[in-house]
């Protein structure tokens, strides 16, 4: 007698089911990236819809407020501590990207050259300046910045010979000096660094077909080094560029919550802040805001543009 062992056949799942694990195949990626979704709506789309919306009110707090249209902006063509901010900031970007700019590469092509001993040592030694805080940084160079005690005021006693008391932080024309003393303690370092990966990028057989058509150091530099690292040397611009127009906490607390004398240590944001936050006009804090961020996409754009002409003459 032949018997069937064969299995028996499932029985279909019932329509129930079979919907069901079709809908939470179509909505699990959607419910993976919900709350990226909210997340981003929350603190990042509603913020910049709301700083717009306010920028064209007067407000005294978070609760009063006079829809003025655009009124801010036209008062903002007007106000001369604003334009006297633009022109802080913009002077002590240029001035920080012409100094930071060289002497990070300088210092990345002599740390790349293996004759150099301690390279590692010394490439640490110069990177720990840029994990230092801003506020931090402002303390230690209130003390190094110091008349008499400082140690910068020493350290040129010991060149002239005599004892030097200078003002750094009291006289106006030394303000954009010493914001930049202490701006390039923190950032030639951090340019140190990407300078080091891109030099490491560029081909040695270049270099060395270089050595065989009898080419210098300097022809080797300004033929191969230099438009190797140009990408680069780009975004060093401009992250440069934008860090110079977010200066903020540096010179607020160099100069203990003040503007320095006569105004010399400004900046946009910090201008921005003593609307917004300490006199309350959060209107006109945002106006500030939404102008400096079209001067900096405008600087970039520029800059930009200015590379690519020159890459393609």
């Amino acid at each position: 007698m032949n018997r069937d062992y064969s299995p028996a056949p499932l029985a279909p799942p019932p329509p129930s089911s079979h919907r069901l694990w079709t809908l939470q195949a179509r909505l699990a990626p959607y419910l993976f990236v919900l709350p990226f979704i909210l997340l981003f709506c929350l603190f990042l789309l509603y913020p910049i819809y709301r700083s717009i919306v306010l920028s064209f009110y007067k407000s005294a707090g978070p609760r009063k407020e006079v829809f003025i249209g655009p009124a801010n902006y036209l008062f903002l063509l007007k106000d001369q501590l604003f334009w006297l901010a633009v022109a802080n900031t913009a002077a002590f970007t240029l001035l920080c990207l012409l100094v930071q700019i060289p002497v990070s590469l300088i210092l990345a092509l002599i740390l790349n050259n293996k004759r150099v001993k301690l390279r590692g040592v010394f490439r640490f030694a110069f990177f720990t300046t840029h994990v230092v805080g801003s506020v931090f940084l402002a303390v230690l160079f209130s003390m190094l910045l110091s008349p008499r005690a400082g140690l910068l005021n020493r350290a040129l006693a010991v060149f002239v010979g005599h004892p030097v008391d200078i003002n750094w932080l009291g006289e106006p024309n030394l303000v954009l000096p010493a914001l930049l003393l202490a701006s390039l303690w923190v950032s030639v370092g951090f340019g140190m660094i990407y300078f080091l990966a891109a030099l490491q990028a560029v081909d040695k057989e270049l270099y060395e077909a270089a050595e065989v058509d009898g080419a210098n150091k300097w022809s080797q530099f300004w033929n191969i080094t230099l438009p190797g690292i140009k990408p680069v040397l780009i975004f060093m611009i401009l992250i440069g560029t934008i860090a110079g127009f977010q200066l903020f906490e540096l010179p607020y607390v160099l100069f203990q919550g003040g503007a320095g004398p006569k105004s010399r240590g400004l900046t946009i944001v910090m201008y921005l802040f003593q609307h917004g936050f300490e006199a309350g006009n959060l209107g006109y804090a945002a106006a500030i805001g939404w102008v400096l961020v079209l001067m900096i996409l405008a600087v970039a754009i520029l800059q930009i543009r200015s590379m690519r002409a020159t890459q393609e003459s």
